[in-house]
């Protein structure tokens, strides 16, 4: 995992419409990176939801937010359609970005070979570097929401 105040690894991911995100191309912005390990779960979906709920504040931060998952982008879309987010879900198929950030999680749910997202949150400042970084290593563990608030608030 990168440490408090590297540069965030860098990565190009499709969207849930298909369309390329490169995180260096967001510098200027606060950028909050939700990983979460799997589209229709109970606990993916109200995370997801709490942060869609909460956009507005991460918008007065001047921080974009998005969700960060392996499933197809397709997936990805029909999940965000059905919990109405106002925030994009990158698909990282390939798992290239869950391995830059050092939360892969290997044989996930007892299935040998299938790789998700650990449960984690990440906050990059508008030069780039990491600045907050919560990894969970129960899937069924929330973030504190009012904690990664205030990662973002601190950054002005």
């Amino acid at each position: 995992m990168p440490s408090i105040g590297s540069d965030a690894p860098d990565f190009t991911l499709p969207d849930h419409k298909r369309e390329a995100v490169t995180l260096s191309s967001l510098r200027g912005k606060n950028v909050v990176l939700a990983f979460f390990p799997a589209a229709f779960t109970g606990v993916c979906e109200k995370e997801m939801c709490t942060f869609r709920d909460s956009l507005a504040a991460f918008n007065d931060l001047d921080a974009a937010v998005y969700g960060v998952s392996v499933d197809a982008p397709f997936s990805n879309a029909a999940f965000a359609e059905r919990n109405k987010l106002n925030f994009p879900i990158l698909s990282d198929y390939a798992r290239a970005a869950v391995k830059a950030y050092g939360v892969a999680h290997d044989d996930f749910a007892g299935m040998s070979g299938y790789t998700a997202a650990k449960r984690s949150v990440f906050v990059v400042d508008k030069q780039g570097k990491l600045q907050y970084a919560w990894v969970a290593d129960n899937p069924g563990q929330e973030p504190n929401y009012d904690e990664v608030e205030a990662a973002v608030k601190k950054l002005g």
